[in-house]
């Protein structure tokens, strides 16, 4: 005979067990309340079932119970769990209805988790998949690109449930609240362009060109594609975060069920923002950047700040602004897409939101990269 006893409450019998093995029978007398917000249910221990006559049923005594709730049944569980080890059935005729009702629906023990596949996927059906994605993503993306797109044309016409609160506010955090680390990043850029200008031209007696050196690549090149590496890292990486926490929120879903489409209410505003305040966040690199190299350039060489000015501003012309004009309006667009759909796409816990936020960042770098390159080859072709 084995006996488990707790501390009985003020008001309430504690939940007893005790096993009766005699006259070739095993019966499980149950007694007390077994109620699981007492804390008090015990725990089936893996050797109660030991005097247990092997080949036989567990029958139980359930006369003296008082009253029951899952503590009742977590308990019969674990009793279950250990028979089915013991090679000991239970008899679940002499239990009540509703406890035999709801034990019936648990397995006799818990199942195994499946072992992983080791099976290698063959190369060339490694590079089909991946490529089908990469595809499949490029689609989603361009069809977000065109709900966005669709949305905007529907703001113009006021049919949009685009919150114009909510276009202010991205527009403030992707513009004036951006405006001290671009300055800070083009003003070293354009003096580190001065500076190696200077070291390699004053070998020519061609110092002088340090300020078209500066001016060019600024205004084509750098001014654009660092101030768009800002934003991805900085904005990109936000907005990413942002939408995975609302999908970890559930948020999305709310939206969706009253009809809201994310693509109007949710990029629309971030991709507007990044739109609207690159082109004058690009304007703003160009100039910082120039008088990066102005500092620069004033101090190492013997030039004048007239001097300087005049020869930056006649060493390009205003197709150049235009073209990174351009290109910084495409880097918005691109960031706030992308960074919208990894933040879309991302998992419901909190680890996914640092993971959506940390891809966000790195495909933004990247395609603004490869973006550029792009725009290198199209502006050798038209001339440019």
């Amino acid at each position: 005979m084995q006996q488990s006893r707790v501390s009985e409450p003020e008001t309430q019998a504690a939940p007893q067990w005790q096993l009766d093995t005699r006259d070739n029978a095993s019966i499980l007398t149950l007694s007390g309340t077994w109620l699981a917000r007492t804390g008090n249910i015990p725990a089936f221990p893996e050797n109660g079932l030991a005097k247990a006559h092997k080949g036989t049923q567990l029958s139980f005594d359930t006369a003296h119970i008082t009253d029951w709730d899952t503590g009742l049944i977590a308990f019969l569980w674990d009793l279950k769990r250990v028979g089915h080890d013991a090679d000991i059935a239970l008899d679940m005729q002499s239990l009540p209805a509703p406890v035999r009702q709801l034990l019936q629906l648990l397995p006799d023990a818990p199942q195994d988790a499946p072992a992983p596949h080791a099976k290698r996927m063959p190369v060339l059906e490694k590079i089909g998949q991946s490529s089908i994605s990469s595809l499949e993503e490029v689609g989603t993306v361009s069809e977000l690109a065109a709900l966005t797109a669709k949305g905007a044309f529907q703001a113009v016409r006021g049919r949009s449930r685009m919150r114009f609160v909510d276009i202010l506010a991205n527009t403030a955090d992707a513009g004036p609240y951006a405006l001290l680390i671009v300055g800070v990043v083009n003003l070293l850029i354009g003096a580190i362009l001065a500076f190696v200008g200077a070291v390699e031209l004053q070998k020519f007696a061609a110092g002088v060109y340090v300020a078209s050196l500066v001016g060019i690549a600024m205004v084509r090149e750098m001014a654009a594609v660092m101030t768009a590496i800002i934003m991805a890292g900085r904005t990109g990486g936000s907005y990413a975060a942002r939408i995975s926490t609302m999908q970890g929120n559930e948020e999305i879903d709310a939206l969706n069920v009253f009809g809201i489409t994310p693509s109007t209410y949710l990029i629309l505003p971030a991709v507007l923002s990044l739109v609207i305040t690159m082109p004058f966040l690009y304007l703003y690199g160009c100039l910082i950047g120039i008088l990066g190299g102005f500092i620069v350039s004033i101090s190492m060489l013997d030039l004048t700040p007239a001097g300087y000015f005049h020869q930056t501003f006649i060493s390009f012309g205003v197709g150049q602004f235009v073209f990174g004009f351009v290109k910084s309006i495409v880097f918005g667009a691109f960031i706030g897409l992308t960074s919208c759909r990894i933040g879309l796409k991302a998992g419901r816990s909190a680890a996914d939101v640092g993971i959506a936020a940390t891809r966000a960042v790195v495909v933004g770098i990247v395609g603004v990269i490869a973006i550029d390159a792009i725009f290198a080859v199209l502006a050798d072709v038209i001339g440019i």
